[in-house]
């Protein structure tokens, strides 16, 4: 029965060696919740989902299961039969049904093309990483089983695959568990987050801004470390409450929430001090960072990148998206010059300095940790001397770890290590592929402010929604037959954009505009003059909420004409040769202003469906 427990959870303890992992751990999950799993990473997330779907043992404690409740499990890494094909690893998560094998086959086939992966008959053995997570996750989606732990079920889709994951999940009766860093994931699917910190594990109700709002309160309560936890997520939490809106209900209740606690964080007393994380003295650019005149590429009959022409200037953030395959890791090598493109050319600046980020982590395995930053005790950060060890417990590393062979080190650790060596090197371009791989959410949080803070370009490859609306000035789109087309704004403000595009088509279509308001009119529209959607239904609005809807058409054609001036000044080149700080204040308040927008557009929708 719906709601009722289908997980208990009592006196849990798991430890390795001198190490605790899990101390008296307590918890229950009840039918059909969706339940977010965080926590830093090596704080025992993964352990603790390999005990409750019954492939490791406790120390301690009890786990009991709804009887009959059927499990499901997504690792990390997937252990699948090597000598099979991908359908029949498949088809093996399909529950017994009176449809038969012909349902099942054909469900399999349609999670592999949804997730992106082809070749339905080639051996498991003979792919790639990416594709096995791919083949494991259509696996358990297919299972329809009673409770699934999904351990980071995100990692290797893109953005739009994570999209559709989002609406599949969040539409599964499934009682669901996952481990996740997407913060719009958790944000739009999970009802509950369980926090695992020191042994223990908390529950906090809601998602990620929840989460934030309910760990900041506690922590200004209990002022840990000297206040520097408070400080993160007090960060973190002023960005999200400017993010762009999701599309949903649920969404508009939580950023109503957050947004009531702005207000009561107000009458406190204010933001509180940064935490910082510098990075190297950045080498002046010039008027010419990186162009591109008609680079081509590809590799035999698949031409990836056609016909691309485009200027990165100074100070500008770009993103590049696109499916998984497409080339995104290949334009990067191509700006590096790591590659040669087939046709067209790619000029550096002659004051360019390129620092790169790449998905390999490569390291030498036999050098310390500590050793891999510096020769010496101190790294210089923004013409400063700062001791090394200081540095390196900025991302995680403490004292007695500093001797560590880099061989010994997790993907989230190694991930940490290049990333602080990327933040001293003397650069004024970063170039990062997948940089939000493996890192947990503080660390996330840490790296956003340090390129937030950094006064060169970014060129980043990322399916990180959060991470692309928060740092993104505009995005280099992977579009049809190796067309790549900048798009203006963060990803949202694009995902948005390409909605109104759709939905003006289907206006044209159907000649009528009242649908396109039933069905929600995305932001960046203007509303259609001189009414409101839902007008004759006003008279279930409070007076005040019919003064407030009769003004949004005002307001939001006020923003969207600051927003679009913005926008304007960030698209004239001769801009970025003025003042940084200008460029910067600039950039900012264009992002606030597309969340602005978005957020107002919300609202008008809601008093309107409610009118």
């Amino acid at each position: 029965m719906a709601g009722s427990p289908v997980l208990d959870v009592r006196g849990l303890g798991k430890s390795y060696g001198g190490r605790v992992l899990l101390d008296r751990v307590d918890f229950s999950v009840s039918g059909g919740e969706k339940v977010g799993v965080i926590g830093r990473n090596g704080c025992g997330k993964s352990t603790l989902f390999r005990i409750l779907a019954g492939l490791e043992g406790s120390d301690s404690g009890t786990l009991a299961l709804r009887r009959g409740a059927s499990v499901a499990y997504l690792a990390q890494a997937p252990e699948l039969d090597p000598a099979r094909t991908v359908l029949d690893v498949v088809r093996e998560g399909a529950p017994h049904s009176s449809s038969g094998e012909w349902e099942g086959t054909h469900r399999a086939e349609a999670l592999l093309t949804r997730l992106g992966v082809g070749g339905w008959d080639r051996l498991v053995g003979v792919l790639s990483g990416g594709d096995r997570r791919r083949v494991a996750l259509a696996r358990v989606l297919l299972s329809e089983a009673d409770l699934l732990f999904l351990d980071e079920p995100t990692n290797d889709l893109d953005a739009e695959t994570v999209l559709w994951l989002e609406e599949w999940l969040f539409d599964l009766r499934s009682t669901i568990l996952l481990v996740t860093h997407d913060r719009y994931f958790l944000d739009r699917v999970v009802d509950r987050m369980l926090e695992v910190a020191d042994g223990a594990v908390v529950s906090y109700d809601g998602g990620y801004t929840e989460y934030l709002e309910a760990r900041t309160e506690r922590e200004i309560r209990e002022r840990v470390e000297g206040g520097k936890r408070v400080q993160f997520l007090q960060k973190e939490l002023a960005w999200v409450r400017r993010s762009p809106p999701a599309r949903t209900g649920k969404q508009k209740a939580r950023r109503r929430r957050a947004a009531d606690l702005a207000a009561e964080e107000g009458r406190r007393g204010g933001r509180g001090s940064r935490l910082e994380i510098d990075s190297a003295a950045v080498p002046r650019l010039g008027s010419r960072v990186i162009e591109l005149r008609g680079v081509s590429k590809g590799y035999g009959a698949d031409l990836l990148i056609r016909d691309f022409s485009d200027q990165v200037l100074a100070g500008e953030r770009i993103g590049i998206v696109g499916p998984n395959g497409v080339g995104k890791t290949t334009l990067l090598r191509l700006l590096l010059g790591t590659e040669l493109p087939d046709a067209g050319e790619v000029v550096l600046g002659q004051t360019t300095r390129v620092g790169y980020f790449d998905q390999e982590r490569k390291l030498d395995p036999e050098l310390g940790l500590a050793r891999v930053i510096s020769d010496s005790d101190s790294v210089q950060l923004g013409g400063r001397s700062v001791p090394l060890a200081a540095y390196l417990e900025r991302f995680q590393f403490s004292v007695h770890e500093h001797r560590r062979k880099v061989s010994s080190l997790s993907g989230g650790e190694r991930s940490r290590l290049v990333l602080a060596r990327l933040l001293i090197e003397e650069v004024n371009v970063l170039v990062l592929d997948e940089p939000t791989n493996d890192l947990d959410l503080e660390v996330l949080g840490v790296l956003e402010e340090a390129l937030d803070a950094f006064s060169g370009c970014l060129l980043f490859v990322t399916h990180d929604r959060f991470f692309l609306d928060r740092l993104a000035t505009s995005l280099w789109v992977f579009e049809a037959d190796g067309c790549v087309r900048r798009h203006h704004g963060s990803w949202d403000a694009y995902v948005l954009r390409r909605e109104e595009e759709r939905l003006a088509q289907e206006t044209r279509a159907q000649e009528t505009r009242g649908r396109v308001v039933r069905r929600g009119a995305p932001a960046g529209t203007t509303p259609p003059a001189g009414g409101s959607p839902s007008a004759a239904g006003n008279q279930r609005l409070t007076h005040k909420e019919r003064l407030e809807l009769e003004g949004a058409e005002a307001k939001i054609a006020a923003l969207e004409g600051e927003r679009d001036r913005l926008a304007g000044m960030l698209g004239d080149p001769g801009f970025y040769q003025g003042d940084p700080d200008e460029v910067a204040r600039v950039t900012r308040r264009y992002r606030e202003a597309e969340g602005e927008v978005a957020s107002l557009y919300a609202r008008w929708l809601e008093l309107g469906e409610r009118g």
